[in-house]
């Protein structure tokens, strides 16, 4: 289920599904947007604050489903992750993204509702950056990606970049399917309630925050046992990122990675920048993909219309 494209004059919403995001930046991705000629409005919780979350679940649901049940919003963006998506991605109002989908665009713990939305309605989804507008972390480069994702229907290509950890994980041959996933952490956390079979698929992968070496070992494990990586075609990894003191009689996060990766005897694109360090790239969820570990390249259908 491709949403249409955002034109100038669309109005978007921003929500906060998980955490509290800080209202200075929040204000640039305002700015940012309202610069493409978009109309930008605030949902009604955005800055609220509970703990560690943008206030109680359900005002954190009511604005997401407000978005996707008001027809004069086109797209929502996720003002940061966090933590908190997981806990309200079975409660979307599905039925009203059918009528009318809609881009929601976000990353990291906004995994969990892009994987909700794929599986109950096949949405497609935006992996992109936050509307925590941070300038040095996203420069002029990384909001021309983000704005061609959404206000044009050309094929996004990323490159690997060599610099990126995961770039040694690289090999085998090209390999084409529906790219799913994001953060392993999220990923991992939606078996058994919204993380579909990727049989046929691309599984993206990004890390980040120095999780601990043994904890992405479980998460690997765990999502190759359940049976959701059957029939698996490739593997895209994006940026790791906090895991450079992490390390056990030699082994680092590479080591795990390759350790786990290799069972699934797929090809391997890695040094995507993709995920939590600088200047992330954008790219649909749920679009087809194909992974040239050769070329380096990550090149993704749109995933708009």
């Amino acid at each position: 289920m491709l949403p249409p494209r955002l034109h100038p004059g669309d109005r978007v919403r921003f929500v906060s599904p998980a955490s509290t995001p800080d209202r200075e930046l929040v204000a640039n991705g305002v700015n940012l947007l309202t610069g493409w000629g978009l109309e930008v409005e605030l949902g009604d919780h955005v800055f609220d604050s509970l703990g560690y979350l943008a206030g109680a679940d359900e005002d954190r649901l009511a604005d997401l489903n407000d978005a996707f049940r008001d027809p004069g919003v086109r797209a929502v963006f996720a003002t940061r992750g966090g933590k908190g998506a997981y806990r309200i991605a079975g409660g979307l109002d599905f039925d009203a993204v059918r009528r009318d989908p809609k881009p929601l665009i976000g990353f990291s713990d906004i995994t969990a509702l892009h994987l909700a939305l794929w599986k109950e309605v096949g949405l497609v989804g935006i992996h992109g950056p936050s509307m925590s507008w941070y300038e040095p972390n996203c420069g002029p480069e990384c909001a021309e990606a983000l704005r061609q994702a959404l206000m044009t229907t050309d094929e996004i290509v990323v490159r690997q970049d060599p610099n990126e950890l995961s770039a040694a994980l690289t090999e085998g041959e090209a390999a084409s399917g529906l790219l799913m996933g994001g953060n392993l952490d999220t990923v991992r956390g939606a078996i058994g309630v919204d993380l579909p079979s990727l049989n046929g698929g691309i599984l993206l992968i990004e890390l980040n925050h120095g999780t601990g070496l043994g904890m992405v070992d479980r998460q690997l494990t765990q999502l190759m046992r359940s049976g959701l990586l059957d029939g698996l075609r490739g593997v895209a990894v994006g940026q790791v990122i906090g895991f450079e003191d992490d390390v056990c009689n030699g082994w680092t996060v590479l080591d795990v990675l390759r350790d786990r990766l290799s069972k699934l005897d797929v090809p391997i694109l890695g040094g995507l920048p993709i995920g939590h360090g600088a200047q992330p790239a954008t790219v649909p969820l749920g679009s087809v993909a194909t992974i040239n570990p050769t070329a380096g390249t990550l090149t993704v259908d749109p995933g708009v219309r």
